[in-house]
């Protein structure tokens, strides 16, 4: 299973669905990025459903997501890989 989260502006807490295949996050994370770029003119709607949970639907304007990751959550006892970034200093 993987994570697609958002962070709004203003908002503390982030946004996340969940989707089985890599390819169908990775297609939803290319056309928000996509919708990032094109909101200097406009302000597009952007719908997105979850897997794992069937009723889940979330509606946010492009403008207001100020970033977008994909993390694989893990069925192992560990829970899920961390989100984020890690900064290796040597």
């Amino acid at each position: 299973m993987y994570s697609l989260e958002l962070s709004l502006r203003y908002s503390p807490f982030p946004l996340s669905i969940q989707k089985k295949e890599f390819d169908d996050v990775k297609r939803i994370y290319d056309e928000i990025k996509t919708a990032m770029n094109e909101t200097l003119e406009s302000s597009n709607l952007i719908e997105l459903s979850c897997d794992k949970v069937q009723d889940k639907l979330i509606t946010v304007r492009a403008k207001e997501i100020i970033s977008v990751q994909i993390y694989e959550k893990s069925s192992v006892a560990g829970g899920a890989k961390r989100p984020g970034f890690s900064l290796d200093i040597d």
